[in-house]
């Protein structure tokens, strides 16, 4: 195996209650450097302490494509594999010799397991690839936020599942920056599919129903939208927007055109089951659910959501059965929901008064 030296880099602001977690996960490196861009707390202290190299910088205006480019400017040529993390991830332990197990000379970017989230249990929640593994001297980071790795050269992936990465992000940390620069980015680059359902779906999360609505139908017009599953998640979300300003006529036509555009994807069904639910139709709540469950499969990329796997679905397909009079059907759901969610009171309940109509 040959001797390839593996450098970790990252940028950081006021993370200092990450920093010995983040180091123990990524110490296996054969060097790491951060680039602090303006920290007040003790991060930059605790970094030096460890042995860590570290550079400061302020950016204004703030773009996370800027300083993510100069902290890899900062790796120097001595390293052939760059690896790019955040202060609030953890590789799980022996992530390097994995790593050199499937990387070669041709090799320019390997996609890994990413838990992007957990659940109140610790079990992984949202989970999906990605691909910050890459070559030096290779890429170049683009965008002010949601940045991406464009590559300057022919590209080489490939997938190594044995690597697997852990965030654990702080939910104190404001996210208002992330609106202002996804209008940036698509004002810079009109035509970046990426970027215009990023833009939609955070006027979403922001409740401006109209803007996501524009935003989103924009996105499938775009000739390079041709990725199904994300187009599936754009119609979704204009159908969450019409159902919050009870247009639901507006909002089922949405969801049937995600269900169609991506008929091997869960959420699309689930979430037209649940606005049949909202209106007492158990029966075609119940439909869409069966048609959800037909997929076994979670899919690995970010478009996959929490609700399609954990408790939610058995629990919603628990209580559509159970109006039903399918009671057998109902109780088998609701234990396995309260399997995956065990100190959910409401569930325990349910499973009280379901037993009643068993027997």
């Amino acid at each position: 195996m040959k001797n390839y030296k593996v450098c970790v880099y990252a940028i950081t602001l006021n993370e200092e209650k990450f920093v010995n977690t983040w180091y123990e996960s990524m110490k296996e490196a054969d060097k790491i450097i951060v680039l602090d861009t303006g920290s007040t707390d003790n991060t930059v202290n605790l970094l030096e302490s460890l042995g860590v190299e570290v550079h400061t910088q302020n950016f204004s205006p703030w773009r996370f494509d800027d300083a993510r480019n100069e902290a890899l400017n900062l790796v120097s040529d001595e390293y052939d594999i760059c690896v790019c993390t955040d202060l609030d991830e953890e590789f799980n332990k022996g992530w390097k010799e994995e790593l050199l197990k499937v990387w070669n000379d041709n090799i320019t970017r390997v996609r890994y397991v990413y838990n992007w989230s957990f659940d109140e249990y610790g079990n992984p929640a949202t989970t999906f690839l990605l691909n910050k593994i890459h070559k030096n001297k290779m890429y170049k980071w683009t965008h002010p936020v949601h940045e991406v790795l464009t590559p300057l050269d022919k590209e080489v992936e490939v997938i190594c599942n044995s690597i697997i990465l852990n965030h654990h992000p702080d939910k104190t940390k404001s996210r208002s920056s992330y609106l202002p620069l996804l209008e940036l980015s698509v004002k810079e680059d009109p035509l970046d599919d990426r970027n215009m359902h990023y833009l939609g779906r955070e006027y979403m999360y922001y409740q401006k129903w109209d803007e996501c609505i524009k935003t989103l139908k924009k996105h499938l017009a775009l000739p390079s939208a041709i990725w199904k599953d994300e187009r599936c998640a754009s119609m979704r979300f204009i159908a969450r927007s019409y159902a919050a300003k009870g247009k639901v006529k507006k909002a089922k036509e949405w969801y049937q055109k995600a269900v169609l555009e991506a008929p091997y994807l869960r959420e699309a069904y689930i979430e037209l089951a649940y606005l049949y639910y909202n209106e007492n139709d158990y029966n075609k709540a119940y439909n869409y659910l069966q048609d959800a469950f037909k997929i076994k499969e979670k899919s690995n990329s970010y478009i996959n959501e929490e609700f399609a796997w954990n408790a939610f679905i058995y629990d919603l397909l628990s209580v559509c059965a159970f109006n039903i009079g399918k009671y057998e059907e109902a109780l088998e759901n609701v234990k396995i929901a309260l399997k995956k969610d065990p100190n959910n009171l409401r569930l325990k309940l349910n499973l009280e008064e379901i037993e009643k109509y068993v027997n």
